[in-house]
């Protein structure tokens, strides 16, 4: 099942980031090595970040963004996390 993460930045968010960038990119690489990790990024208008992931559920994929180290050290204010359906590109059989 595929999800996006939406991370909404907090007041301090863009300061912050530098800060904690090294440890969120090596979480995500982690989930990246077990091919869970589809995309990642910042959004362009400085609003937050958007990770789209392949995982067994919505629990895991939920723990896993309350676990990242922005949300934990206050570059996101808030997540949402979305159950997602690929339409476009199709995906190969």
């Amino acid at each position: 099942m595929k999800f996006v993460i939406l991370g909404k930045d907090g007041p301090d968010g863009a300061a912050k980031r530098p800060l904690y960038r090294e440890a969120h990119l090596a979480r995500l690489k982690e989930w990246a090595q077990e091919g869970k990790v589809i995309l990642a990024g910042p959004l362009t208008d400085k609003t937050g970040s958007l990770i789209v992931v392949e995982a067994d559920s919505l629990e895991e994929v939920q723990a896993f963004a309350k676990e990242d180290p922005y949300m934990i050290h206050g570059i996101f204010q808030e997540i949402a996390v979305h159950p997602f359906k690929q339409v476009f590109p199709q995906e190969p059989e």
